[in-house]
């Protein structure tokens, strides 16, 4: 494996696309905690957290972030476990660079517009501040979340900046391909009880866990088993 020295640290070439799972009868372990960030107690969280491909709107939009932008990175990482592909390709360009603008385009295009309510919240973010200046990665200092990101992106009357950016012809539904009929409707009720605007109507962990869509998957895999 490739790998360097760096003093007494050996650091090995790492890489995240380890193809579809062979069997689902494995049990997740939680790692790579590098994007992770400490929630504190009565602050508006909105430092860039998360990889682009999984931003979560409220993160883009500064308008402050929490627990449930977990659940977020949940739903979309659904589509590499299932369809191995990233459901939001647009979020980086050719250049594996973040693209805010059209990842948000991407986002309205699968979910529809965001409700009022988020977009007033980006409005009210527009005077937040990081606290001390952040580095982007085109190396520019940003001192609020609409610096680092490129906001706004609403106008006052909350429509879209960026309106030539949607693609006209991509539905969520489109982005299933590997369940057909009854399977790719369940499957997409419950993406969407995760996929939601606003923070607080996404599902918690709890609930998602006890979802009977969840109970299907575990009593089929079961029987295959048996």
């Amino acid at each position: 494996m490739s790998q360097k020295t760096i003093g007494d640290y050996t650091i090995y070439l790492c890489h995240n696309n380890f193809g579809r799972p062979k069997s689902l009868d494995f049990l997740p372990i939680l790692s790579d905690f590098g994007s992770a960030q400490f929630q504190l107690d009565n602050v508006t969280n909105t430092w860039p957290i998360q990889p682009d491909c999984y931003r979560a709107p409220e993160v883009l939009l500064g308008a402050g972030w929490s627990y449930s932008a977990d659940i977020w990175n949940l739903g979309v990482m659904m589509w590499e476990l299932i369809e191995d592909k990233i459901l939001f390709s647009n979020a980086r360009d050719s250049n594996l660079r973040g693209t805010p603008t059209a990842h948000l385009a991407q986002m309205i295009a699968f979910l529809g517009p965001p409700p009022q309510e988020l977009i007033a919240q980006e409005k009210e973010g527009l005077n937040r501040t990081f606290g001390i200046g952040l580095r982007n990665p085109d190396g520019k200092l940003c001192n609020s979340p609409a610096e680092w990101f490129g906001g706004p992106f609403f106008d006052d009357n909350g429509d879209f900046l960026h309106k030539h950016l949607i693609p006209e012809s991509q539905t969520l539904e489109d982005t299933v391909t590997c369940l057909k009929g009854t399977e790719k409707d369940e499957f997409l009720a419950f993406a969407r009880n995760i996929l939601q605007w606003l923070p607080e109507n996404r599902k918690t962990a709890k609930e998602l866990a006890e979802d009977p869509y969840l109970s299907e998957i575990m009593i089929t895999v079961k029987e295959s088993k048996s």
